[in-house]
């Protein structure tokens, strides 16, 4: 069956960094755009990050551009999402998606709590 599983999360401080990584498995990795969402508490769920299925052209959210970056292993059938520089507006959780022809996986999601 179809999976996405993210790691990665945890409490940092803020100025900190975190690697989240998403592990699929079920379908075909390569032929879907991957992309990062994150939803915080009280707040609707918004895109951070997108990657082509070539590991191309990435397209981030104003909020995140400079400090987070997109990458993705289509040989391990893994998304990443770099962030650096965390905020404490940054906490949230965080969900991989994959999407083609209409197509779309999520995962469970993964916290992230930015915090001092």
């Amino acid at each position: 069956q179809v999976q996405l599983v993210e790691s990665g999360g945890g409490l940092v401080q803020p100025g900190g960094s975190l690697r989240l990584s998403c592990a699929a498995s079920g379908f075909t990795f390569s032929t879907y755009a991957m992309s990062w969402y994150r939803q915080a508490p009280g707040k609707e769920r918004e895109l951070v990050a997108v990657i082509n299925r070539a590991g191309g052209s990435p397209r981030y959210a104003d909020s995140v551009k400079g400090r987070f970056t997109i990458s993705r292993d289509n040989a391990k059938k893994t998304v990443y999402l770099q962030m650096n520089s965390l905020k404490p507006e940054d906490t949230a959780v965080y969900y991989c998606n994959a999407q083609f022809l209409g197509l779309e996986f999520w995962g469970q999601g993964t916290q992230v709590t930015v915090s001092s």
